[in-house]
């Protein structure tokens, strides 16, 4: 590959150079992933390290295919990072073991890791929420508050939070569809 297409490649709108694609990616990105490797890797950090690093790393080639602002860039990275963590527990499998490795045995089952990229996704799908949106989901729906005690906490009608517990699922759907999440 000519060096010129290899650069081009790799940029995303906004960051002229591989340097700054590479700190947007590690800026935006790294600390959410190394929260959520280390659960599967048992708390391992060196190990995490390595799978957050070579998760960023294929950020970075996959660069044209991507969009830095669109809604699916973190959930991709989740996927590609799990799929790392299965591969070195499949790789660690297929060879004698190392002496200091971590367990790897303790990674969680599918559904686990499913459940928590769909923990991710939400959450990140609730940050698009107004204020007052996400305050009443919170209450009714995280806190197992109902219509009157949410009223009661937020100081508003009980009419209020049910129009705006409307709006909120509404508009959460839509904030999910964009990431790809469908019902």
């Amino acid at each position: 590959m000519r060096e010129d297409a290899s650069v081009e490649r790799h940029r995303f709108p906004g960051h002229g150079s591989e340097e700054e694609l590479m700190r947007a990616l590690y800026r935006d990105h790294a600390g959410p992933l190394m929260a959520y490797v280390l659960r599967l890797v048992a708390g391992d950090r060196y190990l995490a390290e390595d799978v957050v690093q070579e998760t960023l790393l294929r950020a970075w080639r996959n660069a044209s295919h991507l969009d830095p602002s669109g809604r699916g860039l973190r959930p991709w990275l989740v996927t590609v990072a799990r799929r790392v963590v299965i591969d070195a527990h499949r790789g660690r499998l297929a060879r004698p073991a190392e002496e200091g490795g971590a367990d790897l045995e303790q990674v969680p089952a599918d559904d686990e890791l499913d459940r928590a990229l769909r923990l991710m996704t939400i959450s990140d799908a609730m940050g698009d929420l107004t204020p007052a949106h996400r305050q009443v989901l919170v209450e009714t729906y995280f806190r197992g508050r109902d219509t009157n005690e949410t009223a009661k906490v937020l100081g508003v009608p009980p009419g209020t939070v049910r129009s705006r517990i409307y709006y909120a699922l509404r508009s959460l759907r839509n904030a999910l569809e964009e990431r790809g999440v469908t019902s």
